[in-house]
């Protein structure tokens, strides 16, 4: 029995190159016993009518009472509204179509897109933008031209209305999809459990480094999963997975949040956790967090932007200023006077109404704590880069030098350092975390807590080699059985 199934009127009519498919009926999925007692399944509804109240409508229903992962959802044949697009990526977008529109002649083109495949294949590109953002199996576009295009209908089409010179298309398209361009490539013996681990190959500071992701992939098919990497073009493809394992930097007002948010509402393990992303990512709530439950940090401020008067707070310079939403240690500033204070706070304040001011607190090195599900599994201590302040030295957006890391087995690890990255992170949840924590003299505050810590070859690993990427790799696995 496979978990993947394909429903539609007429089985018979269907064949899949992939074995691991099923193809069913409408009336096996309603009635047998094994979709109802497992929470497993991905489903295709691939019905001749999504209509309210016909049989495609209520595969899609009854799939997502069921808890199963299932496209096209209800909310998508519900709640299909052009303007939704535009508000998501409304830019990217225009730029896009009006590129790979700019050689075509007349005024009116229509595309089916069938699981991100355009009928055209110059045009797939917009095909896929648009089954990211509308997971429906049979998409069709019309786009217009006046003095530029425009997507003029947009409309998820059921297997009735699909024209019959485009059903081997969606046929090939289907099969594609369900096989997977690593799949097709690669034969190896199929595990029970299917994880994307999502990452970016053009960022410059990932999280995780190409070796890391290496030993992260073998990890994951040690302890039970398939593997696959994807990117951000491959959001429609996460109902094929049951984990999510971003390791691309995080932000909220970022495709790594939607990645999130949607498999978590399909039921998938993932870390970084939407919630986790949303406290951590954060600056100022993360300062009030802390703060309310007495847990120890440098002296810290808010500044409003609308309150000017308020810069000229007595501080102790030099003071740290801190974008809400920084990262990598970019948009962090060290202060010297008042009058550096306000050229940093007019600069910081172009992209948000509140930063942090935070107490400057000298060390040679900062202690890290990676916390998984409430308990630490590794210790670093990270040196300030030469002549810096900072671990890592940024200069006009480019990383220009790092300081060395150390890394100890957790067991020789101060105790009260451990326990307070335990109970500043169960505030946050059972994630995976990083804490940064200074030290002075035999007092230890938290600076940071990050969702999406840093984890790679050479570093983190120091001290537990490939037992860290096991531990994480264990941790999904025990969440799914």
């Amino acid at each position: 029995m496979s978990s993947k199934i394909i429903v539609t009127d007429h089985p018979g009519d269907w064949t899949a190159s992939n074995s691991e498919t099923d193809i069913i009926s409408p009336q096996d999925y309603f009635s047998d016993e094994q979709y109802q007692k497992s929470k497993k399944f991905k489903v295709i509804n691939l019905c001749k009518s999504y209509h309210y109240q016909s049989l495609g409508y209520y595969v899609s229903l009854l799939a997502e009472a069921r808890g199963h992962k299932v496209m096209p959802e209800i909310s998508t044949l519900q709640e299909f509204r052009f303007p939704s697009l535009v508000r998501e990526d409304a830019e990217d977008f225009d730029e896009l179509i009006q590129q790979e529109f700019r050689k075509v002649s007349g005024d009116r083109i229509e595309i089916f897109i069938c699981f991100g495949k355009a009928d055209f294949a110059a045009f797939n590109r917009v095909g896929l933008l648009i089954f990211n953002l509308f997971q429906a199996p049979i998409l069709r576009a019309i786009f217009s031209k006046k003095e530029k295009w425009f997507l003029t209908n947009l409309k998820p089409l059921n297997l009735k209305e699909l024209p019959n010179e485009h059903l081997d298309h969606l046929k090939q398209s289907l099969d594609e999809y369900l096989q997977g361009k690593k799949r097709l490539q690669k034969q190896y013996s199929r595990k029970k459990y299917d994880m994307a681990i999502l990452v970016n190959p053009e960022e410059t500071t990932a999280p995780s480094n190409k070796k890391a992701i290496q030993h992260f992939m073998k990890a994951a098919e040690q302890v039970g999963f398939n593997v696959d990497l994807i990117t951000k073009n491959d959001f429609a493809k996460l109902i094929q997975y049951d984990a999510l394992f971003i390791r691309e930097t995080t932000n909220v007002n970022h495709h790594t949040f939607k990645f999130a948010k949607k498999a978590a509402s399909e039921g998938l393990v993932v870390m970084d956790d939407p919630e986790s992303i949303l406290r951590c990512t954060n600056k100022v709530y993360l300062s009030e967090l802390l703060s309310a439950n007495k847990i120890p940090t440098p002296k810290y401020w808010i500044i409003r932007k609308d309150r000017p008067g308020q810069q000229k707070m007595e501080f102790d310079f030099p003071v740290i200023i801190k974008q809400p939403d920084g990262s990598f240690s970019k948009g962090v500033k060290k202060v010297k006077d008042q009058a550096e204070l306000e050229v940093v706070l007019k600069d910081f304040f172009q992209t948000s109404d509140l930063v942090i001011a935070q107490e400057f607190i000298p060390t040679q090195f900062d202690w890290r704590v990676g916390v998984l599900n409430k308990k630490p599994f590794y210790v670093c201590k990270y040196y300030m880069a030469t002549d810096h302040w900072q671990i890592a030295n940024w200069k006009d957006g480019k990383l220009t030098g790092e300081g060395d890391v150390e890394s100890i087995p957790v067991d020789q690890a101060p105790k009260q350092l451990l326990e307070l990255a335990v109970k500043s992170t169960s505030l946050i949840g059972n994630g995976l975390y990083g804490v940064d924590i200074k030290q002075s003299n035999n007092k230890f505050y938290i600076i940071e807590i990050n969702d999406n810590p840093n984890l790679d070859e050479g570093v983190e690993d120091q001290s537990i080699k490939q037992q860290l990427y096991l531990t994480i790799m264990q941790e999904f696995m025990s969440r799914l059985t």
